[in-house]
């Protein structure tokens, strides 16, 4: 037993924790949870918690289906929407075999992988997430049109308003479980939030997400709300998007930087956003997952949907921050397709796999686009060689199935499972009869 193990230990002891709940992920980036008494967790520690693996979105089939549950201490919190003594706490868990080795379904294994292969290229892979959600005044009713908490727009201070009390509740219980928020503010559509987790490794930010999307929910249903991070719940404002800056280190200094460069950036931060725009719509199906996740690209205004990168655009898939003088280690790129409703664990993966593909193979970085990319036409864009991302989930998974970077790194049974649940989704969405189509057509045919 490590150190870290008999921290939790005495922790748990000391603090009279009753309850402590494994968390882990499935494929989808839904959050499973179990929950054991004290007494069992050093059994958990050595042996792991069994369960059956066939009843979790794409970890095993029927016949194959006994797993484990590895608590890792590093991650043990307690949970402050619990209450006082007696305590919860939680822990995220690698999930492996009966054996004791890794699943490859475990979407937490497979970011691990991604970072494995950085690091053996002396890589490590830093992430800041920009997250945007809804907040509704209960609930909706099947059928109904949710009603935000407020009106307001970017940046509205709202007089005690239901938004900012809701917000600094959840950045008041996400600090006290050591997950560090830079800033927040009202978004641009009625109801709308932004809270922005300071940048951390990948892996740690993976685990910051699925936490912080907990907590949100939590504290919203305390108070009667709803919180909703689907990426387009209204037609006629923007949808909700999770804008993360990246950046890779070589030990302590910021390998995207080169003082003197254009935009101060490096050789290795151009190749990498090469990459990331060259294999952007083969991973477009897990950054962007849902079949309602391409309304919000069509959208318009900060929702990209065509591959470019630009300094001052916000219209661009991938945009490279003003660099601040004396500063070099901020340097980063900002990924700006991704959904907040996505799988962080798979899209972080991807995404370094995509930008660490530019550097291994030196892509050369298209020109940048300094126009709006929405206010271009089709031929000016096809003229500067802007091509567009999938316009629909059916687009993004046949771009994906003939994926090999995806396939690599996901693996096959993450790769195989995703592309089944998705095609099954598309063919639901397809065969449905939707308000538009009777609002429309009805009154006419």
């Amino acid at each position: 037993m490590n150190k870290q193990q008999e921290f939790v230990l005495r922790a748990i002891e000391e603090r009279d924790v009753r309850f402590i709940r494994l968390w882990f992920t499935d494929v989808l980036g839904s959050l499973k949870s179990v929950a054991i008494a004290p007494a069992e967790l050093e059994g958990a520690f050595t042996e792991g918690i069994g369960f059956d693996g066939s009843a979790i979105e794409g970890f095993a089939r029927v016949h194959e289906a006994d797993m484990l549950a590895l608590p890792d201490a590093s991650t043990f919190q307690l949970l402050p929407w619990r209450g006082d003594s007696p305590y919860s706490a939680r822990m995220f868990c690698d999930i492996a075999m009966p054996d004791g080795s890794p699943s490859y379904a475990d979407p937490r294994y497979v970011l691990k992988r991604a970072l494995g292969k950085a690091a053996d290229m002396g890589f490590t892979f830093y992430t800041h997430p920009e997250i945007e959600f809804y907040l509704f005044k209960g609930k909706p009713a099947l059928g109904e049109r949710p009603v935000p908490v407020d009106d307001s727009g970017f940046f509205d201070h709202t007089a005690q308003g239901g938004g900012q009390d809701f917000r600094r509740e959840v950045i008041t219980m996400l600090e006290s479980m050591g997950i560090s928020v830079e800033f927040s503010h009202h978004e641009g559509g009625p109801g709308q939030q932004e809270i922005d987790l300071r940048y951390a490794d990948a892996l740690t930010m993976a685990d910051n997400i699925m936490t912080f999307r907990t907590v949100v929910r939590e504290v919203a249903l305390g108070s009667g709300q709803w919180a909703s991070f689907m990426p387009k719940p209204f037609s006629d404002q923007p949808g909700s998007a999770m804008h993360t800056h990246v950046s890779l280190f070589e030990g302590d200094e910021n390998a995207f930087f080169e003082s003197g460069a254009e935009y101060q950036l490096s050789k290795v931060g151009r190749a990498f956003i090469a990459g990331v725009l060259h294999h952007t719509p083969e991973i477009t199906a897990v950054t962007n997952q849902w079949v309602n996740s391409y309304k919000r690209l069509a959208w318009g205004g900060e929702a990209p949907n065509h591959v470019s990168w630009g300094h001052n655009n916000r219209s661009a898939l991938v945009r490279v921050p003003r660099y601040k003088p004396n500063k070099g280690g901020s340097t980063r790129v900002e990924l700006r397709a991704i959904d907040s409703a996505c799988n962080p664990y798979l899209v972080y993966a991807l995404s370094l796999a995509a930008g660490l593909k530019g550097i291994e193979n030196d892509y050369p970085l298209p020109p940048e686009a300094e126009d709006d990319v929405w206010g271009l036409s089709d031929n000016e864009r096809k003229a500067l060689g802007i091509s567009p991302l999938p316009r629909n989930l059916d687009e993004a998974i046949r771009t994906m199935d003939e994926s090999e970077l995806v396939a690599e790194t996901l693996g096959e049974q993450v790769f195989e499972f995703f592309l089944r649940n998705k095609r099954a989704e598309w063919q639901d969405y397809r065969s449905q009869v939707t308000q538009f189509e009777l609002d429309r057509l009805l009154p006419l045919l």
